[in-house]
């Protein structure tokens, strides 16, 4: 294992990579930790933030070009654009249920499924994880 390949990547490809790790071990923590108290709250605003810095730097990454300069995995990014918003919004309505239910797709299919495709052979988390 060596973070070469990711410390020589370009800067939206750490920047990616980087929030997407955070995102993934506070993540697993805010599911679970005690729901509904204040360092729940405001780890999840921060949770939140890296879950945007995620998706929106997927846009500037263009490594696997299958529609344009975009690939399959922007269609997650999509996703999060999409449900994150509406995640944080039924929160504010304390509407637990379906708020719960939309942060913990956010985390499976925006991170874990996602975090999957970057160990595709050739990518640079493969690189990272197995060597060339």
């Amino acid at each position: 294992m060596t973070l070469a390949p990711l410390l020589a990547a370009s800067l939206a490809i750490r920047i990616h990579a980087f929030a997407a790790l955070a995102a993934l071990a506070l993540g697993a923590v805010q599911l679970v930790a005690p729901k509904g108290t204040l360092p729940h709250r405001g780890l999840g605003w921060l949770w939140a933030a890296l879950m945007a810095t995620v998706a929106l730097s997927s846009f500037w990454i263009h490594e696997m070009r299958w529609f344009g300069p975009f690939g399959p995995i922007h269609l997650l990014s999509l996703y999060v654009v999409w449900a994150l918003p509406r995640a944080l919004f039924r929160a504010h309505r304390h509407d637990v249920a379906r708020h719960a239910a939309g942060m913990q797709g956010l985390f499976l299919g925006g991170l874990v499924l996602a975090g999957l495709f970057t160990f595709w052979p050739g990518r640079i988390m493969h690189q990272v994880l197995f060597g060339n």
